[in-house]
């Protein structure tokens, strides 16, 4: 069978095609290599529109990198991330143990353990609502604020609702979000990278 088979050539290709198809008008110009990679992750371009990022989100540096699940973890390129840290905390014991003791979701009471760590990070909710709402709970109540927030929990419950309490008030917060339903892991882990690539 004939196809593509040089790796960087796809991506190129890719990327082109992404670039012609989808309006990214609405973005910031700073944001596209952004806005590309989480489009190549999910194959739609129609999904462009719903992608909300602010004017400094590209641009914001950070420290380290908090991500609410291993999924968002393993997506990141090890060659883009280098020395940069990323730090998870949902299957530590205590996030458990919380969780139970709360009656809340496992990765909402891991947001409690990033507190330490949460100024100057860029944190990343690829999976669950719970997270960035607790999240958002945290910045309100403790007056720590992260350097930059990527924010693409997916589902039925929650997702569209927590993006749109960080859309409705970002608090001072550089944000990259999809809204709706949408959102998952690679595009989390897209957006992560798009930012590491261009830190180079």
């Amino acid at each position: 069978m004939s196809y593509l088979r040089n790796p960087d050539e796809i991506y190129a290709q890719s990327f082109s095609i992404i670039r012609a198809e989808a309006d990214f008008s609405h973005l910031p110009v700073s944001a596209e290599p952004v806005a590309v990679r989480i489009i190549h992750a999910c194959g739609m371009v129609e999904a462009a529109k719903d992608l909300v990022i602010s004017e400094t989100f590209a641009e914001t540096p950070f420290h380290h990198i908090i991500v609410d699940a291993e999924m968002v973890r393993q997506g990141i390129i090890p060659r883009f991330a280098k020395s940069t840290e990323i730090v998870c905390t949902l299957n530590d014991p205590r996030a458990r143990e919380a969780g139970i003791e709360q009656n809340t979701t496992r990765s909402a009471a891991a947001v409690d353990l990033w507190l330490p760590r949460l100024e100057g990070s860029l944190v990343v909710v690829g999976n669950a609502p719970t997270a960035l709402f607790r999240l958002l709970e945290l910045v309100d109540d403790k007056g720590v604020k992260p350097a930059a927030i990527a924010a693409f929990p997916v589902g039925f419950v929650g997702a569209q609702e927590s993006k749109e309490a960080l859309l409705s008030d970002p608090r001072g917060i550089p944000f990259a979000l999809i809204r709706g339903r949408k959102g998952g892991s690679a595009m989390a882990a897209a957006c992560v990278n798009a930012l590491l690539e261009m830190r180079g």
